[in-house]
Order: structure tokens, then sequence, then C-alpha cells
């Protein structure tokens, strides 16, 4: 599995983005085989290269792993570490990050002349606004959203009114702010995006 990129974002704290190139059996372990419900190769690839590069990153950071579980909205959390961790994938790349202390959240798109078409259910006024016709600028909303959904880790957000991005200017890379409008806990996020020629990254900057 190439590594693309560790990036270390503190002490306990880092992203990690690779490209799968790993045939199914190359990534099965005895630690991690895929959920019953994954039932087309691509996402299986997807979830096994997933679970192998958190636990790359783990190590980079010097602690052992021992798996992943999750609560009952489906949020991923490490087996006897303290951690957060965030996961995506945009076949064939993976894209994971961890932090001892804060929620975090990451999120790997390739941008589609399809985000345009459902960008009305997605994007408020003002973000439509701002994103115009251009896919790249409406991956990278997003992504951002997806990150935010991903930081509050529960169902029922809506991302028309919920989640908002304030508007900005597109770069190759930047930081962005956000809102999360949830009735119990109400915050603000920056996040961090980077754009490649096929895929756009966003995560949460500690």
């Amino acid at each position: 599995m190439p590594l693309i990129k560790i990036q270390n974002t503190g002490k306990q704290g880092a992203w990690a983005l690779w490209f799968i190139s790993e045939k199914e059996d190359e990534l099965i372990s005895p630690l991690e085989k895929p959920e019953s419900t994954l039932l087309h190769a691509t996402k299986r690839l997807e979830w096994l290269a997933g679970r192998k590069l958190i636990q790359q990153l783990i190590e980079h950071l010097g602690f052992e792993y021992q798996g992943i579980i999750k609560d009952e909205f489906g949020k991923p959390f490490l087996k006897n570490l303290p951690h957060h961790i965030s996961l995506s994938h945009s076949f064939p790349y993976v894209a994971v990050q961890i932090d001892l202390n804060n929620e975090i959240g990451i999120d790997l798109e390739q941008p589609k002349p399809k985000l345009l078409t459902i960008a009305h259910r997605i994007l408020a006024p003002s973000e439509l606004t701002d994103a115009g016709s251009d896919v790249v600028k409406h991956c990278v909303y997003w992504c951002a959203k997806e990150t935010m959904y991903k930081v509050y880790g529960k169902k029922g957000l809506f991302f028309l009114d919920q989640l908002r991005i304030e508007p900005f200017t597109l770069k190759n890379a930047g930081d962005i702010v956000g809102e999360i409008n949830a009735p119990e806990n109400p915050r603000q996020l920056t996040m961090t995006y980077l754009i490649q020629p096929d895929y756009v990254l966003v995560h949460t900057k500690p």
C-alpha cells in the first residue's frame, strides 16, 4: 500500500493518505475482516485499507493497534486507546486522522459534476452563491460539511441549515471556518483543505 503522506498535527495527532494498489487477500488480517454488509469488492478494499492505514498511523505515533469498535451512531473508536479517529475513502484513496485531545473529522472526495446537481440540497443560498459553478469549490464545501458531520458523531443533522461554511477564496490549500448548529452542542470549527488534481481533502485543524 503506497503511503502518500503522513502529516503530524501535534504530539499525538496526525493525518495520513494512502493509494490502494493491493488485492483484497493482501489486506485481510486476523484482526480485521470486512463487515458482512460490504458486498461490493471496492467497498471491501476501502474498508480494509482504512484499517491498515489507521494501524500504520497509530504505530507511527508509537502505540499498539488493537482494532476499531463503533458506537450506536456508527462512529469509530479505537480499542483500548483514548485517541479520536476519523476515516474517509474515495477509491483508490483512503485518508485517516487521529488526535488525542480533540474531536476530529476528515473527508476525501473526487470532484464530479454530480455535486452541482445535488448542491441545492446541501448548500445554503449564500454557500451556493459563493461556490458558483466551480466543481472543485463545491467539492471543498461538501468535504467540509462531511467533516463537521463526523465531528458531531450523531445522526439527524441537516447539511443545508445546520452545517454552515463561511465564504472563502479558493486556493490550492487553505483554512476554512464552519459552524455546527446543533441544539445541544453548537460549535465553530477551523478546517484545512488540500486540492490535488484528482481529489479534495478536508480535515479538522486541532
